[in-house]
């Protein structure tokens, strides 16, 4: 869960290299590195804590090929030595890399056997020394890379240079990587926004794909681009989103600028063609079992969309989360469909629940912000959510939009889709009203209250419960309150004994067939002295703190997460806690 980028071309590498980080800087920050090839030789500069911190680039040679990263650590500590990038014994072979190598002990082992000397814990360094024993053993840089892949297992995407070679070479395995195709100059990143400020034109690299760049061959002068020995042409595509899309702007913070987005992207997320949503609302219905998955927030989405199922289209759609779907494998069969939800396209744990479907006939979609990313090329039909980029480490506006195309789905199910997107239009102008009338406003003082506090606990039933879920893991995941949420109708089955007198509880309150059921459960537990913060279209005698929202009916989900996202933002600044990258965590989890 790294952030890769790589540069060849008539500019400064170093500064296109560390430009790039801060901006793939949401996929790792505990520390970076850069190597550049100058003058023939490989120079390296690495430091633990944030690439954002860092402003001296009269420290790095000026270098027409660098690559650089920003680590998550999974392999060893976050210390310099583990910092990447990793070099070979003479130093000559700069490696970066992000995924995990499985059998990196064992190859470790006949390296140090061989006289290697490794200076890290992580796993990346066996792929340098890989690389060096191939070329002691007489084979160029080029065939001493492409045997050093072929020697790793696990998933993996790696950039090398070498002090003797113009190119940077690639390879690709389960970790996304993307070419960026400039005028004379080429990028590697593993994601868009790194180069988005010099081109958006790119190649998307598939499952074993190993590429050169500075050749002169194949997809076009200065690219190859080899699967399984085979040259291969890969077609550059253009990506929509802009630079804009991708900085702050007017925000001091990513977070609080994507919560406001949610004014145009619940929108753009419906605006899908309709033979699409046709085509795969046909599939569903023609489908023996359908299966909805996801990882963290994506799976509460997931399980937010089963409900809607329910609700909207009498339709059995079962939820399963990412990581646990492959014990489902003996249900799945060439009548099977998997719906699998993503904001990266890349989580690690969804791609393998896909290939134990893939394997098994079943027909596979995925609903992805990402475009190109792995999941969206993996499935037989997919479904963009159009929210641009999203860079804050929580999900926010990527959350509502999937939940707008499940609902969009489930109205076509159901043969009402024109009445579904006249529902899902008149939401996304209630919530775009929530956020101009002034809720953050009211959200932050409950903020302040919220701050000194170290547990609390969300109720909700019906659609709401997966809210309630979704809810728990922002306060957990930006302002590091502990929080639960629970089924209202479970409280009295454990959780009721936790509560404390001044125990912060939010209920959701919609206005649908649950709503006298989770206001006796909001009173059940203020009874026992919590204070509760009610989020619903009505106040109520019950409620200590009350955060109106529009009422929505069975779409309540969408404005009701809304004020959660703000109040684990402004809970956050609170508590002096970065919202954008919140600790231990990354945005793409491409590592299981």
């Amino acid at each position: 869960m790294c952030g890769i980028i790589g540069y060849l071309g008539d500019r400064n590498g170093a500064e296109v290299v560390v430009e790039g980080l801060k901006a793939l800087e949401y996929r790792g920050y505990d520390s970076w590195g850069v190597a550049v090839r100058s003058n023939a030789s490989v120079s390296i500069k690495k430091q633990v804590g944030r690439i954002s911190d860092f402003d001296d680039l009269s420290s790095l040679p000026f270098a027409n090929i660098a690559i650089g990263h920003t680590r998550w650590a999974t392999h060893g500590s976050a210390t310099a030595a583990n910092a990447h990038p990793h070099t070979c014994c003479k130093g000559r072979i700069a490696v970066v890399h992000n995924g995990i190598i499985e059998n990196y002990q064992e190859l470790k082992s006949s390296l140090v056997a061989k006289g290697h000397i490794f200076k890290s814990q992580t796993d990346t360094e066996v792929i340098a020394h890989l690389i060096e024993e191939n070329v002691a053993f007489g084979y160029d840089f080029n065939t001493a890379f492409e045997k050093a892949i072929s020697d790793l297992k696990g998933r993996f995407a790696v950039v090398a240079i070498v002090d003797s070679d113009d190119q940077l070479l690639i390879a690709r395995k389960g970790s996304p990587l993307v070419l960026g195709m400039g005028d004379k100059e080429f990028f590697v990143a593993s994601d868009v926004p790194a180069f988005l400020k010099y081109t958006n034109n790119v190649v998307f690299l598939e499952d074993g794909d190993v590429a050169s760049v500075g050749s002169a061959r194949s997809l076009r002068p200065g690219v190859t681009i080899t699967n399984r020995g085979k040259v291969v042409t890969r077609s550059p595509k253009r990506v929509s989103w802009d630079v804009e899309g991708a900085e702050l702007g007017e925000y001091d913070h990513f977070m609080i600028k994507e919560i406001m987005e949610q004014k145009d992207t619940i929108l753009r997320a419906i605006n899908q063609p309709k033979e699409d949503i046709k085509r795969i609302s046909d599939m569903i219905n023609l489908s023996d079992n359908v299966f909805f998955i996801g990882c963290g927030t994506a799976g509460k989405v997931a399980q937010v969309g089963s409900y809607l199922f329910s609700k909207i289209a009498g339709k059995r759609v079962d939820f399963v989360v990412g990581s646990e779907f492959p014990n489902y494998h003996d249900f799945l069969g060439s009548n099977t469909l998997l719906v699998s939800i993503s904001q990266s396209g890349e989580t690690a744990d969804t791609l393998e629940a896909m290939e134990v479907a893939q394997k098994a006939g079943a027909k596979l979609v995925s609903i992805v912000n990402v475009v190109g990313s792995s999941m969206m090329r993996m499935s037989d039909y997919s479904l963009l959510c159009n929210s641009g980029p999203e860079k804050a480490v929580c999900s926010t506006k990527a959350t509502t939009a999937q939940i707008a195309i499940l609902a969009e789905l489930a109205f076509a199910c159901a043969g009402r889709l024109d009445q579904g997107l006249n529902l899902l239009e008149s939401v996304a102008s209630q919530v775009s009203s929530m956020l101009d009338d002034g809720i953050s406003d009211k959200v932050r003082s409950l903020a302040k209250k919220l701050a000194g506090h170290e547990s609390m606990y969300i109720i909700g039933r019906s659609v709401n419960f997966p809210i309630a879920l979704e809810a728990s893991i922002k306060m957990q995941e930006v302002p590091y309150i502990h929080a639960e949420g629970f089924a209202g109708g479970e409280l009295k089955h454990g959780p009721i004994a936790l509560i404390e007198p001044g125990t912060p509880c939010v209920a959701f309150v919609a206005n649908d067939d649950v709503k006298s059921d989770m206001i006796s459960n909001a009173m059940e537990i203020r009874s026992r002295g919590a204070f509760i913060i009610g989020i619903a279209p009505e106040n109520d005698a019950v409620f200590d703190f009350w955060i109106q929202v529009p009422d929505a009916g069975v779409l309540s989900p969408i404005p009701n997460i809304i004020p959660i996202q703000l109040l684990s933002y402004y809970t956050a600044l609170e508590k002096s806690c970065d919202p954008d990258k919140p600790r231990n965590l990354a945005k793409s989890v491409t590592v299981k």
